[in-house]
C-alpha cells in the first residue's frame, strides 16, 4: 500500500509527502531523517493520510495536495475527522 500524508509540525505548519511505509516515514521525520523541511520542526504528528494501490497515484495526490492552500488542507483534515476516520 502507498500513502499520501500530511503531518503537523511543532510550529503548526503542515508538510505533505508520500510513502509506502507510513509508520516508518513518520518515525524518520521525528528522528530528523525525513524531509529537510521537517528536520527543524520536530516533533511532527500524523494528521491525515490517504491510501493508494500504486506509488504513482500517491505521488500524484501528493502533488495535488501540496498545491492546495493551507485552508483547503485544513478542510481535508477536518472532513476526515468528522467522517469518523481520523487517525
Amino acid at each position: 500500500m502507498n500513502y499520501t500524508y500530511i503531518v503537523t509540525c511543532r510550529d503548526g505548519s503542515l508538510y505533505t509527502g508520500w510513502t509506502n511505509d507510513l509508520e516508518k516515514r513518520i518515525k524518520a521525520h521525528n528522528e530528523g531523517k525525513g524531509a529537510k523541511y521537517t528536520k527543524s520542526r520536530r516533533p511532527v504528528v500524523l494528521t491525515y493520510y490517504e491510501e493508494y494501490e500504486t506509488r504513482e497515484m500517491a505521488m500524484k495526490r501528493e502533488y495535488e495536495i501540496k498545491h492546495l492552500s493551507r485552508q483547503k488542507k485544513m478542510e481535508l483534515i477536518n472532513l476526515k475527522k468528522e467522517s469518523g476516520k481520523d487517525q
